[in-house]
């Protein structure tokens, strides 16, 4: 197993190299008056002050001089500044990551038990009423994009029965937070409220949560339940499922003994990749519920021109890819040791 796991540490940094080969790239293809304006706050409009930035910075070097100088710079935690949220790259990432990796585990919970669940209770009942039922609603999930589940209960949940807000948290416990009476650990309001001790906080959090789950959840529902199906039924036809029901087991031993650590295999390349897409930042779900996570800051970055944020989560996704490629590829190992001997 460790060696396994050797030998998938070792691709890493060729993985990083590629990554930032190609966003450095991307980033190269602007003009070096364009590239310096993105180091400073306010830009000169004298070219001689502009020219002083662009050898200041090294923009005039060779490519691959640029290339070692921006890399040094990623090395040290610069990834310039940030227009849009008016600090540092880096800062700006780790004041909105909080946000998303709360909604993300959240929202993980339900899509990975429920879509699994609902997937092997599918299989299991083949061709039957619980099989065409599940079908129906995964097809129905997998057939309209995030925005419309948004857009429908915010008008029938918030707009119409005003049962769930949206946002992140109620004015109030901001006012709570800014007059001391509420203090952040870990950037997540619902672990901060148990941390705090204040269960009023937790209560407001997880409401203004409900909704962007949801919509998160029923789409990852789908494609969940359809693998887990599809998977499931392909391993209850194999000889060693039909040679433990010879020998007399029980139903039950076989399907969850036997049958799901099998048809596990294919969910957990999804399940680990649902799980980065999660913490990717969403863009879609959190601009239409104005939550201020990575991919409501990212959209708004964009709209912006604001270049360097948008390479800086560029290069944070990408991170987030091969560490989740990495966890997916020794989560293969622990479920069929098969795998570690490739």
């Amino acid at each position: 197993m460790w060696a396994y796991i050797v030998r998938r540490l070792l691709l890493l940094p060729l993985l990083i190299f590629l990554v930032t080969l190609f966003v450095f790239g991307m980033y190269s293809f602007l003009p070096p008056k364009m590239r310096a304006s993105l180091y400073v706050q306010d830009v000169p409009r004298s070219p001689d002050a502009m020219e002083r930035i662009i050898e200041r910075y090294g923009l005039d070097q060779p490519i691959h001089i640029q290339y070692l100088r921006w890399m040094g710079n990623l090395l040290r935690g610069d990834f310039g500044w940030s227009k849009t949220a008016q600090r540092p790259v880096l800062e700006a990432l780790a004041h909105y990551f909080p946000a998303t990796l709360e909604l993300a585990l959240w929202a993980l919970i339900p899509v990975i038990f429920i879509g699994i669940w609902l997937g092997i209770l599918s299989a299991i009942h083949h061709n039957r009423p619980l099989d065409h039922a599940t079908r129906v609603f995964a097809l129905v999930g997998w057939s309209f994009p995030s925005y419309v589940y948004g857009l429908l209960l915010i008008m029938v949940f918030y707009a119409w029965l005003r049962w769930f807000p949206v946002g992140r948290v109620s004015q109030w416990v901001l006012q709570l937070e800014a007059t001391g009476g509420f203090h952040r650990f870990t950037g997540m309001y619902t672990l901060d409220a148990i941390l705090n001790g204040r269960p009023d906080v937790l209560a407001d959090a997880l409401r203004h949560l409900v909704m962007p789950i949801f919509t998160l959840a029923y789409i990852q529902w789908a494609l969940l339940l359809r693998i887990t199906r599809s998977s499931m039924l392909e391993t209850l036809r194999q000889e060693y499922v039909m040679t433990a029901r010879a020998k007399g087991l029980s139903e039950r031993v076989v399907i969850y003994k036997h049958a799901v650590r099998n048809a596990l295999i294919p969910v957990a390349t999804v399940a680990g990749l649902l799980l980065i897409g999660l913490l990717n930042g969403v863009v879609i779900t959190e601009t239409i519920f104005n939550y201020p996570g990575l991919g409501r800051w990212a959209a708004t970055a964009a709209t912006q021109l604001d270049i360097l944020s948008v390479l800086g989560f560029t290069l944070f996704n990408c991170g987030l890819l091969v560490l989740g490629n990495l966890f997916v590829d020794i989560l293969y190992a622990v479920i069929d040791p098969r795998i570690r001997l490739e």
